[in-house]
């Protein structure tokens, strides 16, 4: 399963989840987590006017804080490694994903 954000993308594959963020001239960045180890998740669906994220708790790190601003909608920083900035068009997956992942993390 996966989804495409802002400038990146995030799978599931039942045990990982993989995030791919894409900076702007820099190479892509990968970061995995195992399901059983996120504590929780948020999921804040994008509107016609700003992007929403989905984003993924571990132990012992504290959600990264939401931006303020007219341009930012509030969502974490890009440099945030465990939330990714999704866009209207994958709201449905985005749910169905953290869904899965919730699921596979209380089994």
């Amino acid at each position: 399963m996966e989804i495409k954000g802002v400038q990146g993308n995030v799978s599931f594959d039942g045990e990982w989840i993989t995030i791919v963020k894409r900076a702007i001239g820099a190479q892509p960045r990968a970061f995995r987590l195992r399901a059983a180890d996120v504590t929780g998740t948020r999921f804040k669906p994008a509107t016609r006017l700003f992007h929403g994220y989905v984003q993924f708790l571990l132990p012992g790190s504290a959600p990264a804080v939401e931006s303020t601003g007219p341009l930012s909608g509030g969502r974490p920083p890009h440099s945030d490694p465990h939330s990714l900035s999704i866009p209207r068009s994958s709201n449905g997956g985005a749910a169905k994903l953290m869904a899965a992942v919730e699921q596979a993390r209380t089994a």
